[in-house]
């Protein structure tokens, strides 16, 4: 019998590679999409590809695009610092529109692969400043999807997954473990090394470590 295929936006990071995971148990083929989009390093597009090879995607496929050009972010734009403290508000490593743009072209991909079916791994309880993270936003993106698409004027409809919203980092290792995850191979870090070394400060550096720790797991992320 042949698996329905499903896109899952892969970062390299322990979130995605969560999800890419969760859908295979759900019995999707997974189609992994990456983004070059002019991050600050090039250590999560590594795992990315580390991590769809590990888990057996059907295909891992990266699309460049250049969000440098826009700025406006800590992720896309050097002169502005990573904090390396909690701040209130939506945080500078928020890249203006990026969920939607990420969406909008995972959107195409499923049009062409016959999928009716988006895994992306958002979630509302550990990123509650991003405001493309809120299950209003999600929901909201369905709707434009199966309104703009041939595939949703013709009946198949869409779904965007997002099985993470409301877990915790906790929940989210402890069930990625029982997949098999191995989360030694992703990265994290808001600002990696070249070769994944995480710094250990950045707001995804903490949530990380209080995850593993709250799971009662050892933490194998390599910091400098």
């Amino acid at each position: 019998m042949t698996k329905p295929r499903a896109v899952v936006l892969v970062s390299g990071g322990l979130d995605s590679t969560t999800v890419v995971a969760m859908a295979q148990a759900q019995g999707f083929e997974v189609y992994a999409l990456s983004f070059d989009y002019g991050q600050r390093h090039r250590a999560e597009l590594i795992a990315a590809e580390r991590t769809a090879l590990s888990l057996g995607v059907a295909e891992h496929k990266v699309v460049s695009l250049d969000l440098r050009a826009i700025g406006g972010s800590a992720l896309t734009d050097s002169s502005i610092a990573v904090p390396e403290t909690e701040s209130e508000g939506i945080p500078v490593t928020y890249v203006p529109a990026r969920n939607t743009v990420f969406l909008s072209i995972a959107l195409g991909w499923a049009e062409v692969l016959d999928s009716q079916a988006i895994f992306v791994g958002v979630n509302a309880v550990d990123y509650s400043g991003y405001p493309d993270c809120r299950p209003a936003f999600i929901e909201a993106f369905e709707t434009m999807a199966n309104l703009a698409t041939k595939a949703g004027v013709e009946g198949r409809r869409l779904r965007i997954h997002t099985p993470l919203i409301d877990m915790s980092k906790a929940d989210i290792v402890r069930r990625g473990s029982e997949l098999g995850v191995d989360y030694s191979q992703t990265v994290s870090c808001y600002q990696a090394t070249d070769e994944g070394l995480a710094c250990g400060r950045c707001d995804s550096c903490r949530l990380r470590r209080a995850g593993f720790e709250a799971a009662g797991l050892a933490d194998p992320t390599r910091y400098i």
